[in-house]
């Protein structure tokens, strides 16, 4: 069974791999929902996250949320998906995938509102292809299918998201912090 830091470290990877390489997206407060397929592992180990964030002590839920929350990332009212932070800069930058779950986008391609994108990731190691479909500059879907590797086996993850911008201020949920800088 992985470990739920990886399935934590894998589900932000993969939340913003599609917005990587966006640069017509609003910055601001976005909402990330994901559906998993083809994975059972990994479906059962989200299962099991949203299980233990429901039923922790308050003190140890704060912990979890603060070390979400150091990675730019908040669970969502109701456990289901994500919201994160974009900031102009990052959006500008094009470098939103690569702080979350050390990501880097080696292709991409657009044609209207479509984009492919494919990605590695270090951490954790991982290769996937997104296709996007944007729906303005406040919502997307994608479809991205993820090929990692651990203990040995290798193991293809298919992932259907949507994102929806919420608002230009994002509250209390922080900006991705860049691997360089954390510590």
């Amino acid at each position: 069974m992985k470990s739920l830091p990886y399935a934590l470290a894998l589900l932000a990877a993969c939340a913003l791999a599609p917005a990587a390489a966006q640069t017509t997206l609003k910055p601001g407060l976005w909402e990330v929902q994901q559906k998993f397929h083809g994975n059972p592992e990994l479906d059962e180990a989200m299962k099991q996250m949203r299980e233990q964030m429901a039923s922790m002590p308050p003190e140890q839920r704060k912990q979890m949320e603060a070390m979400m929350a150091s990675q730019g990332v908040q669970v969502a009212p109701g456990g289901k998906g994500m919201r994160m932070c974009m900031t102009r800069e990052m959006v500008e930058r094009n470098d939103i995938a690569g702080p979350q779950g050390d990501c880097k986008t080696t292709q991409q391609q657009r044609s209207g509102n479509s984009m492919k994108v494919v990605f590695t990731c270090t951490n954790p190691p991982s290769r996937g292809e997104s296709q996007i479909t944007m729906k303005g500059n406040e919502a997307y879907t994608s479809r991205t299918t993820i090929t990692s590797t651990e203990r040995g086996k290798t193991e293809t993850t298919h992932m259907e998201s949507s994102g929806q911008w919420l608002s230009a201020d994002c509250g209390s949920v922080k900006p991705p912090v860049p691997p360089a800088v954390r510590k």
